[in-house]
């Protein structure tokens, strides 16, 4: 993922047409994990609350340039960290846009009573909560059991959430090293038996920034196991949910993890944060005093890092790319927007088909079961670049 280091750093004027998401990064981890390719760092009141009150003063500069936004989803780190500052934020975009969906991450320590009751009288709609697995061995070496307790307890917390918001989602991770197919179906068990409004199953990513702490922590990646590993979690899955994207299983229509699906542009604010306006790419600084200085000037500025205009063609294909991540896309729907026909990506229509990824249902495609685990690989791929950008950044910041 690469940005030209000439451009002016400045966002694309807002057009009409369907409403963008407001993804907020909240960078700030009690402990930090060992697989984690986000930016994150270690917990600190006074910079975290230093950083809230900038973040708002970034949501208001969007407001003056006239953007407006549906949805909001907030990433960390662990932006239930400070519930205060958050509930605040929340209620600052609320103020400044039409919001009608908010769906906020967290971990199994925060589902108290007293977080899940600010996060509901702030609008929230959609809890994800990080549990990765709840097997006690795999959490231990993932250094979350101490953290977050065993699995059984985990499940219980989970347990008394449910009912409290519209979707309570739990996210998963296969693929680690020493996870075996008996630990997968244990941890499908106990998602069954709970009864979860959605499941998120990514599979294990590594980054530059990660790749040799997995390997000293859980041993050596056995990629021909990710295929097996996900089979038996979309076969088990597929019995009591449907598929919202290739590693999403909801019980009903419901926002998803993979905002980029269900949005076209995406604002990212937040140190390090990437969005996605009108055909162009841009990331934040992922220096976060600097970040925090930026926005904290008598004339706040938009902390940009960098900028990359997509050509045509490349917002054809990530268009495509996205919907068919999210089980389908109608080419009218593409041809209308972009005034290309089908034909404008006839190599990779036949080069997927000739794979068995896709089947037509005029004027849609739409992916096989074989076409879901092809998908798991692109997205995985592409989601390692974006981390390898990430670490690139965090470097250079100082990180």
């Amino acid at each position: 993922m690469r940005f030209p280091g000439d451009l002016p750093l400045r966002l694309p004027e807002r057009t009409a047409g369907k409403p963008a998401l407001l993804y907020i990064h909240i960078p700030f981890c009690e402990r930090l994990c060992p697989y984690c390719s986000f930016h994150r760092v270690v917990f600190s009141e006074t910079l975290c609350r230093d950083y809230f009150r900038a973040l708002r003063r970034e949501i208001s500069l969007y407001r003056d340039l006239g953007y407006d936004f549906g949805g909001i989803y907030v990433g960390g780190g662990t932006p239930t960290v400070l519930i205060d500052e958050l509930e605040q934020t929340l209620a600052t975009a609320r103020d400044h846009f039409a919001i009608r969906e908010i769906s906020v991450e967290t971990n199994p320590d925060h589902l108290t009573p007293e977080r899940l009751e600010v996060l509901k009288r702030a609008g929230v709609n959609r809890l994800s909560v990080g549990v990765q697995s709840f097997d006690d061995g795999l959490l231990r070496q993932m250094d979350r059991l101490e953290k977050y307790g065993r699995g059984e307890i985990i499940a219980a917390r989970l347990k008394e959430t449910m009912g409290r918001f519209d979707t309570l989602n739990a996210d998963m991770i296969f693929n680690f090293p020493s996870q075996t197919e008996a630990m997968i179906e244990r941890d499908l068990a106990t998602i069954l038996g709970l009864g979860l409004d959605q499941v998120t199953y990514y599979p294990l990513m590594v980054s530059d920034m990660t790749k040799e702490r997995v390997r000293q922590t859980f041993g050596e990646i056995d990629w021909g196991k990710e295929a097996r590993l996900y089979g038996i979690v979309a076969r088990r899955l597929a019995s009591a949910y449907r598929f919202s994207s290739a590693w999403c299983f909801s019980r009903r229509e419901a926002m998803i993890d993979e905002y980029i699906v269900a949005y076209d542009d995406y604002a990212g604010l937040g140190s390090g944060s990437i969005g996605y306006l009108g055909g162009t790419c841009y990331a934040n600084t992922f220096d976060i005093p600097a970040y925090i200085s930026m926005l904290s000037q008598d004339r706040p500025v938009l902390p940009l890092l960098a900028v990359r205009p997509f050509s045509v063609r490349d917002r054809v294909r990530y268009e495509f790319l996205m919907r068919l991540f999210g089980m389908g896309v109608d080419m009218t729907e593409l041809e209308g927007k972009f005034g290309r026909s089908w034909r404008y990506l006839w190599g990779e229509i036949l080069a997927f088909g000739a794979a068995g990824a896709l089947r037509c249902e005029r004027p849609h495609f739409r992916l096989t079961d074989r076409g879901r685990y092809i998908w798991v690989i692109l997205m995985r791929e592409f989601f390692t670049a974006v981390n390898n950008f990430r670490h690139y950044c965090r470097v250079r910041a100082g990180y």
